[in-house]
């Protein structure tokens, strides 16, 4: 971490002042204040910040006096700044707000906003995201009693000109509505504010909170006006390229997305800036076009990048983005949140993705020759858009632009005719009419910038363009022919060899000036010819009288260059500008070529190389996979992964259970078929070693809930939370993946649960499902339903005549049985648990684990004299009655009168200080002498068991 500014502020107390006078915030709002070349933070914003990037309190420093008059403030460097905000937009789910005094007095204004879904204030601070451009979302919904939820949107992605709208039904958990937050990829929502004079909440807008906040998204409360559709068409009439009347949009007609237009439109305030009018497109976005993934699902498949993540290789979207642009990897982070359902579609991706993999040369070219050089496009359009461009950004784009004939001769250089067409229809066709359409700026940037100035990171019309500049340049050269004889000098009086120990270098702060690396520093000390500037980590920079007194006249000279030439170069970025919609369009094609060159290289690179999956038509075919592999355990240091196959055929097996000891492998089983679905489906290639898939409309998960007590919702409620949306969006043709499930309750209600919940996916839904349980008895499904078919993951038990799936019941048979897990999925039932296994794995105290093995002795004792009784209610063992008939009166009374007995034993116990034997001794005395507990039916059938 860079050192702190020290905490210097004129007028403390005006200050102070100042900023405790200013209107309460809530919690997720930061406000920092620029001071210049740092900034600062005040109260419990310099706490929060001291403990997210200090990581320690201890740098917060109070501003006037150190008593509770005083304000705690945190410093910061511009660098130290720009990572906490990039911080807290992208993870941290914060709004901020960049105060700045223009003149130095106390005169602080906001001069930038931003949230998670809005970073147009902020884009120069916080660089590329790679996990994609920011999308921001506003929905409005209309539910009433008697009919079916509907829903509209809006929603923008701030690097593109474009609103998106779509409105759909929906059901009660709003399940449509949590997969196209998902697809996509909302960073925040803006909702209706609750009335202030309602009683009651609205429950509708309480789900929706609950959907938003679990696909991780921050949520913006709206006022309800904001949300009035009275001047939209006037609005989009402005903003819209479309020269027909807005009223003919075939959009407009959806009134709930148009209500919700209006509150996007009004928040981001695109109406504020001119440079936006007739530049935006609207489109309709097809929930249907793409595959739906619950929240669930993107957690279990590890689909983009979480906070706990120790490699790059453990999310899908870090072991896939090899792409050499920030333009690939935002595309590549969209693809898996829209894998497609045509067929035609997917095999086209396929393709192209075979071009680059079984061609080493094209693909390597193509990575470190060409796609490596391009710049964010999208960004450098979007500063033509808003007037912020230079002519730097015109070089850059030029620089582009004279990459694209390489594109092209590598492209035309594939011999194979089978890649030949694909390749020329997605990219060669394309780029040569984009290279053509861009001759002219090329032309034009040739003839107009000077490119040799470009070497000294100069960006300046050539001077023969104007008497004026031919005269500065004359100037300028001499200047700089005359630092150089200065540098020679210096280099020879201190014996340094020039551009090895001594450099001449134009510094950002002190200009043209001299460096000698800190080694050869001491050789300047004690010489008053040579003036030092600065220590720095690359060296000492100084300077001579003579070598300042050129470095003056050259920087007055090059302001009065940048005057002259200014109008020239507005010119010059006028005519760029107009070319933004054709910078736009190559940002989309490399951006498509960069992620498939990108799944070609893991596709290869793999530890055993990927193969191309057969899709069958949506509805048709069968997903069978052989030797598959989870692609990011696989990745993993220290893992041989073992590989599985899998058959999941309509009417045969299109149902799995799989059953087997904890760490064996059910989850990764499970989940890598997800994985693998989903990378089919984005035109990846597939970890087996053959692979043939159907199309799935929907990846739907059931799977951990361990951050859900965080929210205020118990494990048992998220995982019916989650079950239901699943027994209430999937279809025929989705895949559901349900790892555990009842577990949060008692045995009896969990299992229940999980067997009617089996069967209706088996009998009602109809789709391909797979089901880890400990729930051993929930395989007997297999015996009613032939698409039911039972697995188990396999594990060595020394001693023992067989696998998990065919050894003793009885525990007591193998008393010191050695389990060696094997990750093999071999077909039929496990018989066996081993919950005690895994407690002897993790050093479980001996005495727990023999008491743990003998208490599970006599429970499954217990439960086979129960099975074995005879049917005349007598226990075989010894002659004792068994469970007698009792009413539900008897049970309630016998608890009640139980429980009497010890609490009234339990205060008997905390007020003396018995021995144990003395305790269990009292308890049987206090049992023996009530009457009405001993005469109690249920309390009897108890006692007898």
């Amino acid at each position: 971490m860079s050192s702190r500014p020290e905490l210097k502020v004129d007028d403390e107390h005006g200050f102070i002042r100042f900023f405790k006078s200013l209107p309460a915030v809530g919690d997720d709002v930061i406000r920092i204040f620029d001071r210049g070349d740092w900034y600062t933070a005040h109260g419990e914003n310099a706490n929060f910040i001291a403990r997210t990037v200090y990581k320690t309190t201890s740098v917060v420093r109070q501003l006037g006096r150190n008593d509770s008059s005083g304000l705690p403030s945190v410093t910061m460097t511009v660098t130290v700044f720009r990572q906490f905000l990039r911080e807290a937009l992208s993870k941290l789910g914060k709004r901020v707000e960049i105060w700045a005094s223009p003149n130095g007095r106390m005169n602080w204004k906001i001069v930038k906003q931003a949230s998670p879904g809005n970073l147009q204030d902020v884009e120069d601070d916080i660089g590329n995201l790679a996990e994609g451009a920011p999308v921001i979302l506003a929905v409005k919904i209309s539910a009433k009693a008697s009919e079916a939820r509907a829903v509209g949107v809006c929603f923008a992605d701030a690097s593109v000109r474009e609103l998106g709208v779509s409105e759909f039904l929906d059901n009660d958990l709003y399940s449509n509505f949590e997969a196209l937050l998902i697809q996509l990829g909302v960073k925040e929502c803006l909702i209706q504010m609750e009335k202030a004079e309602k009683q009651d909440k609205d429950p509708e807008l309480a789900k929706l909170r609950q959907i938003i906040d679990s696909c991780g998204v921050a949520i913006s409360e709206r006022p309800l006006g904001d949300f009035g559709t009275k001047d939209i068409e006037q609005d989009l009439a402005r903003l819209l390229k479309d020269e027909r009347s807005v009223t003919l949009l075939p959009q407009t007609d959806l009134k709930l997305a148009m209500g919700s237009a209006a509150a996007l439109i009004k928040y981001l305030g695109v109406l504020h800036d001119p440079s936006n009018f007739g530049q935006y497109q609207l489109y309709q976005h097809d929930l249907a076009h793409f595959m739906k993934l619950d929240a669930a699902a993107v957690k279990a498949l590890n689909l983009m990048p979480g906070a706990r993540d120790g490699s790059k290789t453990m999310s899908l979207f870090g072991l896939l983005n090899h792409c050499k642009t920030p333009l690939g990897s935002r595309l590549l982070a969209q693809w898996l949140k829209q894998p497609l359902m045509d067929k035609d579609e997917i095999e086209k991706r396929q393709q192209l993705v075979e071009a680059f993999a079984n061609d080493t040369e094209l693909r390597q070219t193509m990575q470190e020759e060409h796609l490596r050089a391009i710049p964010d496009l999208y960004r450098l359009a979007k500063r033509f858009q808003r007037n912020k461009a230079n002519l730097e950004d015109v070089v850059r784009v030029y620089q582009v632009v004279i990459r694209l004939p390489g594109f092209l001769g590598t492209l035309e250089g594939v011999m194979d005719e089978t890649y030949r067409d694909p390749l020329d229809e997605a990219y060669t066709n394309k780029l040569r009419e984009l290279s053509d359409s861009l001759a002219k700026l090329q032309e034009m940037v040739e003839t107009t910038v000077d490119l040799d100035a470009l070497d000294n990171h100069e960006f300046i019309i050539k001077p023969e363009f104007d008497d004026s500049l031919r005269i500065i340049r004359k100037k300028l050269d001499k200047l700089r022919s005359d630092m150089d004889k200065e540098f020679a000098s210096a280099a020879s009086d201190l014996g340094q060899e020039r551009d090895k120990k001594i450099f001449l270098e134009n510094h950002k702060v002190h200009g043209w000036c001299m460096r000698l690396t800190r080694t050869e520093a001491g050789c300047i000390r004690n010489k008053p010819r040579y003036l030092e500037c600065s220590t720095q980590k690359n060296g000492v920079y100084f300077t001579t009288k003579t070598l300042q007194a050129y470095r003056r006249e050259f920087d007055q000279l090059s302001q009065t260059y940048n005057r002259t030439q200014s109008g020239l170069v507005s010119e010059v970025v006028g005519v760029a500008a107009s070319y933004c919609p054709v910078l736009e369009r190559l940002a989309g094609v490399l951006a498509h070529l960069d992620v498939i060159v990108s799944f070609a290289h893991c596709s290869v690179h793999a530890p055993t190389a990927y193969v191309r999956p057969k899709i069958h038509p949506r509805g048709e075919g069968q997903t069978i996979l052989k030797e598959a592999r989870h692609p990011c355990l696989e990745m993993q240091d220290d893992v041989q992964f073992i590989t599985n196959d899998v058959e999941l055929t309509r009417d045969k097996s299109s149902f799995l259970i799989i059953t087997g000891p904890n760490m064996g492998g059910k989850s990764t089983y499970i989940r890598q078929i997800g994985v693998i679905a989903l990378m089919a489906q984005v035109g990846c290639f597939v970890p087996c070693s053959e692979a043939e898939l159907t199309i799935f409309d929907s990846i739907l998960a059931r799977v951990g809930a361990s951050d859900s007590q965080l929210k205020g919702v118990s494990t048992f409620m998220a995982e019916m939370l989650e079950t239901a949306n699943i027994l209430k969006s999937a279809t025929a043709e989705s895949l559901i993946i349900i790892d555990e499930l009842g577990r949060g309750t008692s045995t009896y209600d969990g299992f229940g649960l999980a067997w009617a919940i089996s069967e209706h996916i088996v009998r009602e839904i109809r789709c391909f499902a797979l089901f880890a349980t400990h729930f051993h008895e929930l395989t007997a499904l297999a015996d009613q339903y032939p698409q039911v078919r039972n697995l188990h993951v396999t594990a060595h038990i020394s001693g023992a005549s067989a696998a998990a799936g065919g050894g003793s019941k009885n525990p007591k048979a193998n008393e010191k049985r050695e389990v060696t897990l094997l990750y093999r999925v071999e077909p039929g039932v496990c018989d066996q648990s081993f919950g005690i296994h895994v407690a002897e794995l993790v050093r479980f105290p001996d005495k727990v684990v023999r008491m743990a093995k003998r208490k599970a002795d006599e429970l499954e004792d217990f439960s086979s004299s129960k099975q074995d009784g005879s049917s005349d209610g007598i226990d075989n063992s010894n002659g004792s009655p068994a469970a007698a008939e009792y009413s539900k009166r008897d049970v309630e009374e016998g608890s009640a009168l139980l429980k009497d007995v010890l609490v009234r034993w339990k205060d008997e116990v905390r007020a003396g200080s018995m021995s144990k034997e003395d305790m269990v001794a009292r308890l049987r005395e206090m049992v023996a002498a009530d009457e009405k507990l001993l005469a109690n039916p249920f309390f009897q059938s108890i006692k007898a068991l």
